[in-house]
């Protein structure tokens, strides 16, 4: 059964929470400290959903091995035009193309509907995700030091950006 990338479910959200708790939690992929709860993961899919922001998921064999986001950047009205992404997979799922499948559903997504810049904040020593993001053409635009600390450590944050083509907004 080949890989299918589609919209995420209700059902998803246990995957979606093991697979940020081992990833982003377990790491310095995001900042949060403590591992979050099916709850808050509820939450946050009932809230991006309202705001029509996708989540998308990447299933193997009937496993949800990944998933992608994107939301708000900042919730100014200026911003409107831009959103800050985040792409996580199974650790054992890494390397095998799945969070480049996922990142190529978003910003389609994100150009049907509008959207002029992509964000990512990373963790500035995480190689594999700036090659990543490099790779699907995000530039580096900041590196903003010692922002973050987990792991007892400072740590350090580069953001990378995508601008894609879109007509001029009225």
């Amino acid at each position: 059964m080949p890989l299918s990338i589609r919209p995420a479910a209700d059902a998803d959200l246990p995957a979606i929470t093991a697979i940020y708790n081992d990833a982003g939690v377990g790491t310095t992929a995001s900042y949060d400290l403590e591992p979050v709860s099916l709850d808050s993961r509820r939450s946050w899919f009932e809230q991006r959903s309202r705001a029509g922001f996708p989540i998308v998921v990447a299933e193997l064999d009937g496993r949800v091995i990944g998933y992608a986001s994107y939301g708000p950047f900042r919730d100014k009205a200026g911003y409107a035009y831009t959103v800050e992404h985040s792409v996580y997979v199974a650790r054992d799922a890494r390397q095998r193309g799945v969070g480049q499948a996922l990142m190529a559903d978003l910003v389609s997504h994100a150009r049907d509907r509008g959207v002029h810049v992509m964000i990512g904040v990373l963790d500035a020593d995480n190689a594999a995700s700036i090659a990543f993001h490099r790779r699907l053409d995000f530039a580096e635009v900041a590196r903003l030091p010692q922002v973050g600390r987990k792991f007892g450590r400072w740590l350090d944050v580069v953001m990378v950006q995508l601008t894609l083509p879109v007509p001029e907004p009225d």
